[in-house]
């Protein structure tokens, strides 16, 4: 089930992906639900628990682009094509980062990796299909929370850019 307004306010729970959002006053709506341990694919959990498509809700991936860690930002039906993010960002080749690189470089856990007020600033691409919505909904910073963004402002959050980067 998903809360519009749980009791961290209209925007959620305060997450550094809030407090980035709101200090450049970028308009967002914070969604709770229900993260159940046992989950292993957690984009897809968080799309059935707030009753959304898997092509509406996307995902964040860091991969390591010619040595430089990249983030990637894909629906959760869909999986993150590592030579179009490669392309994307200029380098001859991508790879997932580590899990553990990854969380120590954005300050969050696998599964809650939001691509907004991560630790360490990386390149984001998000993939194109997002801008055909008129919101998306990407992590909040933890597990069991979604951020619900308008995909230009979540492309000017980042400073990221959009580019076909998903596959099938």
């Amino acid at each position: 089930m998903s809360k519009r307004n749980p009791a961290g306010g209209a925007h959620g729970p305060g997450t550094p992906a809030t407090v980035a959002l709101t200090a450049a006053g970028v308009p967002f709506t914070g969604h709770t639900y229900v993260h159940h341990d046992t989950a292993t694919n957690f984009g897809e959990e968080a799309a059935a628990a707030l009753g959304l498509s898997d092509d509406r809700v996307f995902k964040t991936l860091v991969a390591d682009a010619d040595g430089t860690l990249v983030v990637g930002v894909v629906p959760v039906g869909g999986r993150l094509d590592l030579k179009a993010l490669a392309s994307a960002v200029g380098a001859k080749k991508a790879s997932l980062a580590d899990p553990a690189v990854a969380e120590r470089r954005t300050g969050y856990v696998v599964g809650g990796i939001s691509p907004l007020g991560q630790k360490t600033a990386a390149t984001t691409v998000i993939d194109a299909s997002a801008a055909s919505f008129s919101s998306v909904f990407v992590s909040g910073g933890r597990r069991g929370f979604d951020i619900e963004i308008a995909p230009d402002d979540l492309v000017r959050a980042t400073g990221g850019r959009y580019a076909p980067i998903a596959r099938a």
